[in-house]
């Protein structure tokens, strides 16, 4: 892309701006500040909407006891057993039985503790899932 046809539409980014690679008029690479671009204002809206629909369900699969409160919160904080796992200093194998209802109610207060402290709350608020979004 040319560095004056870096795109400058409405974006996610507000009155931010970025930096993109263009080629200038003698075919050199340069940096080009950019507002954005429309195609990926729809994208990242597209993504963000994605992302509300995988809460949602966890949080209908908690309420209904399918799911631990641990699912919830982790897909409301977008990670993975994985990364929960080794940002708690546990094995993803146990995170991942803790995302079963029956094993989480039984966890005791320091294994609460330890994924509370990873996802920024109280083991109090770990423990519930919120009736409404």
């Amino acid at each position: 892309m040319k560095d004056h046809e870096v795109p400058q539409d409405d974006s996610i980014l507000g009155e931010h701006k970025r930096a993109v690679y263009a080629t200038d008029a003698h075919g050199r690479y340069v940096v080009v500040p950019s507002r954005g671009w429309e195609v990926e204002k729809v994208v990242n809206a597209q993504a963000i909407d994605e992302i509300r629909r995988h809460i949602e369900t966890v949080r209908q699969q908690a309420l209904r006891g399918e799911a631990s409160p641990l699912a919830y919160h982790m897909a409301r904080c977008q990670m993975t057993p994985s990364l929960l796992a080794a940002n708690a200093g546990v094995w993803r194998w146990r995170v991942q039985r803790h995302l079963d209802p029956r094993r989480f109610a039984r966890l005791d207060r320091a294994s609460l503790q330890r994924y509370a402290d990873v996802l920024g709350m109280t083991v109090e608020a770990l423990g519930q899932v919120p009736e409404h979004t």
